[in-house]
């Protein structure tokens, strides 16, 4: 091992890693199987990733090629070295629109090898409901089809040529192979021609068995592709190892067809009492139309996305009925597919204005219909019933005119053991039924059923002429089970295919052919012994426990998505697989240390778990983004306080973590401060001793605070009780850096008529503390907050927040610190942001000031996550504001990180992949509205030459009447203390005296003595 780790490294252009972190992020994929690799190797080009194979046939060891990791089950997980080919080589080789063909290589993700064809008015026509980040190798491996197959059927059907290599060196381009081609590359000899030779003797032996024991349905995915070795289709060597899953060669390149991209769609949907009722519905529906899709959703499925508050205005689009079937038509025009289905209505005697149909031609309506259905898996993985659904059974197929009775007899094996609550939902139109079951794989006997199930199952399909996986694949999961679908002789020739290619057997081993146990190498199992570990969050949500919270993640890996949604950006910066969500999932859940060959032994004072959450933003857009709620900034905050526990935290954790302690000390001389602050040197000093990015341009202190101004202003006391009154939160940034954001509220506020207050002591939300981990002091700020806001709190008084990551404490970290407190509780409905009170609790009659103008607006990633940003879009309309309401993710500076020493490069790369490109082409009458202080320093700081708003200054400058047409900037005084300054570095600079203000100011905020 220490030779070929050597040899990669030498030998290959690319990453070569061995260590622990990199084999726990990549020990696992999408199924119930767990392996860690033996290493990683991620080659810079296609021709590195050979060398990676050569280096390995050297010195024996396994290989296993992946690409996305989102395979369900177990291909993509062994005990090999793993090459992936999803960071470096994922290059659109070249286009032929004539053709309609095109070369890739196999890194390259669908919907970015979708986006580069749209120029021609071409896609790839297979669309797995993992498109945002399945790889083409990927789903050549696992010959993938999705919703669009009912169109343009299996990865296979639309593969035109290979370029392949097998372990023992054979490199070359593969595709049909008429009878003169044949004789051409016998003539030539060699390893090719004899594999050819073989390949051929191999389809004429068991030309019988497989043309007698393939199923004929359209969604056969089991089994290795022997039909394609078939005279009669032309001895097709690419299609007969497209779905084998890397245990034959690897990809190194791909000729696909192309499909045009219609110009129109229409979706409809068919209600019906039960889902079986609308299988039986299929065949019918079939004989008088051909739609592009055909898709069901049963009741359970659309019960888990209510309980879960997901695709909620999908669900009311949705006719009457109990399950549904939807179909898409295309076509050239929005007429010609209204027509098609209206046809359809009219042959099967349903009217388009009954109430059990619901038809569409709005292209925005139907994706959301779509994405749904496609967000299936994930809906039904962590059911709000707390009862863990796994894969297993989640593809079987069988013929779309048995598909009703099929799903009958599997609902009575579901009963018989236990599994009543699986939905059941899928590619109906091809008799592809998807579901996740509540198999119980923490104990032996759980598991034992499970075995049982899956063969009880299989013969159930195969009684109806189906196939085990109508999709995913078979790897661990039903390799074992293919001799119940195809007999002894099929799967002797599968083992003749693998001798053929893979005669050491090294790729992909263990998997489809002489393959483990199905309750074999299982990610939990009874043998799994988690550690336990007392927490500071309760993780109210799972059962407690945070070992449960890490198992959330199933790897549907949409957290390695490139556009749209908030995550996960330090992933789409760096593309490496243990900076996305589920990468660090993994992690954590290594250092559970539940496995005795756990790759993460030290713990929570693990440095591989530690390096890989050092570039999460926490910008929790994961809790939202992701399908089953991962939470990777609330388990940052976890690990940190624990990794850190007794020993000395990186600088950044002082001067940032205690940035609000700063602010308040800073507040009793603001302009010596920045006047102090702008000497030469000491600028730099100070970043460099406070552990600050010496590339930043730290805010200033405001010379006049925010509630300096409000004590000037003399606004009398307000008792707790009076229905106008709102408490106004003075968060750090808005009362010692943006004070206009607060004053413009408070007009905009008093304007719709609210009598607003103040606290008149202290409060922390405790931000700065959670995000650096540092729970015990957030937790002791947080309960000093709740004594000051008691009163506030018992008279139901509605508190506003102005900062979005401030308002999200309240609504989800405080909850999640302090469940028990009921006051915490209170808190989080009470907290609103400026728009929810102003749009769904200012008087009727009130209006808000017209500012009549466009607006480019960047949504925080906290409100994104946690409040979202409906309240905003509606008083943004009502207020006149044109908005575009940027999907282009975080803006990178995400509270602390941006401006903590190390990730100053990271932040302006993330800022640089949507947000600051956007602002820079906004007009110059435009108006750029960002409520986030973050979002706020980011756009001014990324070159884009503009200042954001908060949308409450956007409103107050309204109350001034029309406002001049030039940049927003210059209408008036919006940041009245502009002039620079590094103010964060005073602690880092100050002497032994200024310690000592210090040490008695924080113990004010953090035992709430003192101001």
């Amino acid at each position: 091992m220490r030779a070929a780790r050597r040899a990669l490294a030498r030998r290959v252009d690319g990453e070569v890693r061995f260590d622990a972190g990199s084999r726990g992020a990549y020990s696992t994929d999408g199924s119930n199987y767990r392996q860690p690799p033996l290493g990683v190797v991620l080659p810079h080009t296609v021709d590195a990733g050979a060398e990676a194979v050569a280096v390995c046939a050297e010195y024996g060891l396994p290989v296993l090629s992946r690409g996305g990791g989102t395979s369900l089950a177990g291909q993509t997980t062994n005990r090999a070295v793993v090459i992936d080919w999803s960071k470096y080589c994922h290059r659109l080789v070249s286009v032929d629109p004539e053709a309609r063909t095109c070369v890739v290589e196999p890194g390259i993700v669908l919907d970015d090898l979708n986006r580069e064809l749209a120029p021609h008015k071409l896609k790839f026509g297979p669309k797995p409901s993992t498109h945002g980040q399945c790889t083409i190798g990927g789903m050549i491996g696992n010959n993938s089809c999705g919703a669009t197959a009912q169109s343009y059927g299996k990865t296979v059907d639309n593969l035109r040529r290979l370029e392949i290599l097998t372990y023992d060196g054979l490199r070359c381009w593969t595709g049909p192979t008429g009878d003169d081609e044949y004789e051409r590359i016998q003539a030539a000899g060699g390893r090719r021609a004899h594999l050819y030779r073989g390949l051929r003797g191999l389809a004429d032996r068991h030309l019988a068995e497989i043309r007698r024991g393939y199923p004929r349905i359209p969604r056969r995915v089991s089994g290795y592709n022997l039909d394609s070795l078939l005279p009669e289709n032309g001895f097709h060597v690419a299609r007969a190892l497209a779905g084998s899953e890397g245990t034959l060669v690897t990809v190194l390149h791909a000729e696909l067809d192309l499909v045009p991209v219609p110009a129109a769609a229409t979706v409809l949907v068919l209600g019906y009492d039960d889902i079986c009722a609308a299988a039986d519905d299929v065949p019918r529906l079939l004989e008088h139309c051909h739609p592009d899709q055909l898709e069901a959703i049963d009741h359970r499925m659309a019960q888990l996305m209510r309980e879960e508050g997901a695709y909620l205005e999908s669900l009311e689009r949705l006719p009457a009925g109990n399950s549904w079937l939807m179909l898409q038509f295309t076509g050239d025009s929005t007429e010609e597919t209204d027509d098609k289905a209206r046809a359809l209505l009219r042959a099967v005697g349903r009217r388009e204005d009954a109430p059990d149909v619901a038809l569409s031609d709005d292209p925005e309506r139907e994706q959301a219909m779509l994405k749904a259905r496609e967000a299936g898996l994930g809906v039904t993985a962590r059911p709000p019933d707390d009862r863990e659904t796994w894969e297993g059974w989640e593809d079987s197929a069988v013929p779309p005119d048995r598909l009703g009775d099929y799903l009958r007899d599997l609902k009575k094996l579901f009963g018989e053991f236990g599994y009543q609550s699986a939905s059941l939902y899928g590619h109906f139109g091809q008799g592809c039924v998807h579901t996740r079951v509540p198999f119980g794989l923490r104990t032996a006997e759980g598991v034992a059923d499970f075995r049982r199930f899956l063969h009880r199952a299989a013969d159930l399909v195969q009684e109806y002429g189906g196939s085990l996986s109508g999709e995913h694949g078979d790897g661990q999961a039903r390799g074992e089970l293919l001799v119940r679908m195809f007999g002894e002789r099929l799967v002797g020739a599968f083992a003749e295919l693998k001798h053929l290619c893979d005669p050491d057997g090294k790729m992909n081993p263990g998997k489809v052919v002489h393959p483990h146990r199905v309750d074999e190498n299982l990610r939990l199992g009874p043998l799994w012994r988690p550690s336990a570990e007392d927490t500071h969050f309760r993780y109210p949500d799972d059962e407690h426990e945070f070992g449960r919270a890490v198992l959330r993640c199933v790897g549907i890996g949409q957290c390695r998505t490139s556009t749209g949604g908030v995550m996960c950006p330090s992933y789409r910066a760096t593309r490496e697989e243990e900076h996305s969500t589920r990468g660090r999932s993994r992690l954590l859940f290594e250092m559970l240390n539940g496995h005795e060959d756990s790759t993460v032994t030290d713990g929570w004072r693990s440095t591989a778990v530690r390096d890989a959450l050092d570039l999460c933003l926490a910008c929790k857009g994961c809790k939202s983004d992701c399908p089953v709620g991962v939470d990777m900034a609330t388990y940052k905050a976890e690990f940190l306080s624990h990794h850190y526990a007794g020993r000395l935290r990186p600088a950044a954790h002082y001067s940032l973590g205690w940035l609000p302690v700063w602010a308040r000390l800073a507040r009793a001389a603001p302009r010596a401060v920045n006047a102090l602050l702008q000497a030469p040197g000491v600028a730099a000093v100070g970043k460099r001793l406070a552990g600050v990015a010496g590339e930043r341009r730290l805010p200033v202190f405001a010379e006049e605070s925010f509630l300096d101004w409000w004590r000037a202003r003399g606004t009398p006391a307000l008792e707790p009780g009076d229905p106008r009154t709102v408490l106004l939160w003075p968060d750090t940034f808005s009362t010692h850096f943006h004070p206009n954001v607060a004053r413009s509220a408070v007009r905009v506020l008093e304007d719709a008529g609210f009598h607003v207050a103040v606290p008149e002591r202290p409060v922390c939300c405790g931000l700065t503390w959670i995000s650096t981990g540092q729970l015990g002091t957030a937790k002791r700020v947080l309960r000093r907050t709740l004594d000051t806001l008691g009163p506030w709190i018992a008279a139901g008084t509605p508190v506003v927040g102005l900062e979005p990551s401030c308002t999200a404490v309240f609504r989800a970290d405080a909850p999640e610190l302090m469940p028990e407190d009921q006051d915490v509780r209170r808190l989080s409905e009470q907290f609103l942001t400026f728009s929810e009170l102003l749009v769904n609790r200012a008087p009727r009659d009130w209006r808000p000031p017209r500012a009549a103008r466009t607006a480019l607006v960047q949504t925080h990633c906290h409100q994104h996550a946690v409040m979202k940003f409906d309240a905003d879009t509606e008083l943004m309309k009502r207020a006149g504001l044109h908005a575009d309401v940027l999907d282009e993710g975080c803006c990178g500076l995400a509270g602390n990180f941006g401006f903590e020493r190390g990730h100053h490069d990271l932040s302006m790369t993330v800022g640089e992949q949507g947000v600051l490109p956007a602002v820079r082409a906004a007009g110059p009458a435009t108006y750029v509205l960002a409520d986030g202080f973050s979002c706020r320093t980011q756009i001014e700081q990324g070159g884009t030459g503009r200042r954001a708003m908060h949308l409450a200054e956007a409103l107050a400058l309204g109350l001034d009447g029309p406002a001049p047409a030039e940049h927003p900037e210059k209408l008036g005084a919006l940041r009245p203390d502009r002039r620079r300054a590094d103010a964060w570095a005073v602690a880092a600079v100050a002497g032994a005296g200024v310690a000592g203000a210090v040490a008695a100011a924080a113990r004010g905020v953090v035992r709430g003595r003192g101001d």
